[in-house]
């Protein structure tokens, strides 16, 4: 794994504890855990798990004990790590977004499709399909019980930058991050959208706003501004919010709002989902509920009801704990890295793909050219894969 910090965290807490919860073809060994700081790396090895501990990514990835490399760094070398562990015939697991710009997720995206063809696998991670009530969602709406979708709804409200004396992270760093809201909680919630219905998203128009403009450098950090803590002020150079309109394959349209300024808001991702013949709607700050209204019933008894996602029936629960008891966020990446492992001992391409990676992109991009121009409409690119010597990639799969 390269990156152990937040993401690190998660991904370490799910390689840690998936073969405890769930039956697998293959059993992963945490060998080896990669960061620029010797000795915190070798801190966070002891702490999360890790045989050991690396400085240089590009030792890792040479390395003959590794056979898949998971990318949990921020957005600026995703390409760079990924691309390199594919053509070394690693498997990879890439956090999202795919890249920082559409070309980066491009070259992703072709190393992917030629690594495939010699059986190398890769995959990124959008860990909220992994949600059991979203996963449920998408079996209702593949099952044609809302008929023909007519509105998406999708939010992801944070509030964690509300303070203008937060400091220039990285995140809010364009060179490091690739966008702000946009990239960082917009991706996620794009990806779910067109997950859930199965449709694509075909144009954009948006607009994105930064509240703050300058914040407080961060103290000493490798590869950071260096300044004492406030005492200078650095650009912030990402988006603080962005909303936009879309238009689905299938003919209806969908609205997307994403911001860290929603004060009050710690995580939520809220979609809703109306169609001809019934609706969905989910909250993460209740991940384990669904709400479901079938438009076909009875008028005079219809209404959203409120399924309580725990079954063993439901997605993913078979291995869990009985009916009742609900899971958390760092179940989605236990579910993320099962996924994972199952696809590999079948021999078969997990998802979501990179390919599907830079659809994301590519509706992240269409975001920033409509916003850019003050709202006008932005087709998104119809390419849907990155294909080499003739060959695509299925997006919805």
């Amino acid at each position: 794994m390269v990156g152990y910090t937040f993401m690190g965290a998660t991904h370490s807490h799910a390689w840690r504890n998936v073969s405890h919860v769930f039956d697998l073809p293959v059993t992963p060994e945490m060998t080896v855990v990669c960061g620029r700081d010797a000795e915190k790396v070798n801190a966070a090895a002891g702490r999360l798990g890790w045989l050991s501990a690396e400085t240089d990514w590009r030792r890792l990835v040479e390395r003959d004990d590794v056979a898949l490399v998971d990318v949990c760094t921020p957005g600026d070398n995703h390409a760079e790590i990924a691309i390199a562990a594919l053509e070394a015939g690693k498997h990879v697991l890439c956090e999202k977004p795919l890249a920082n710009t559409v070309e980066e997720a491009v070259a992703m995206t072709r190393a992917a499709e030629r690594a495939a063809r010699h059986g190398v696998r890769s995959m990124v991670g959008f860990n909220y399909r992994r949600v059991p009530a979203i996963a449920l969602a998408r079996e209702i709406v593949t099952a044609g019980r809302l008929g023909t979708i007519r509105h998406v709804r999708a939010q992801y409200l944070q509030d964690w930058i509300v303070d203008p004396e937060y400091p220039l992270v990285w995140r809010l760093r364009r060179d490091r991050a690739g966008s702000g809201a946009l990239g960082d909680i917009g991706a996620h919630i794009i990806d779910l959208a067109q997950f859930v219905t199965g449709e694509l998203l075909t144009g954009v128009s948006a607009l994105t706003e930064t509240f703050v403009r300058e914040r407080p450098l961060p103290p000493a950090a490798v590869g950071d501004a260096v300044a004492p803590p406030g005492e200078q002020l650095g650009t912030v150079t990402v988006d603080d919010c962005a909303l936009f309109n879309s238009r689905l394959s299938g003919g209806g349209v969908a609205s997307f709002e994403a911001t860290r300024f929603a004060s009050g808001r710690k995580n939520a991702i809220r979609l809703e989902i109306n169609g001809s013949a019934g609706s969905l709607a989910f909250d993460f700050e209740a991940m384990n509920e669904l709400s479901f209204h079938d438009h076909t019933g009875d008028p005079a008894t219809a209404g959203f009801r409120r399924i309580l996602v725990t079954e063993p029936t439901h997605p993913y629960l078979d291995g869990w704990w009985p009916p009742g008891h609900g899971l958390g966020y760092d179940h989605t990446f236990i579910h993320e890295i099962r996924d994972f492992l199952v696809a590999l001992g079948r021999g078969d391409n997990p998802v979501p793909s990179f390919a599907e990676g830079l659809r994301v992109q590519q509706v992240l991009a269409a975001v920033e050219r409509s916003a850019a121009r003050n709202g006008c409409w932005e087709e998104i690119d119809t390419v849907v894969s990155a294909s080499v010597d003739g060959g695509t990639a299925s997006l919805l799969t």
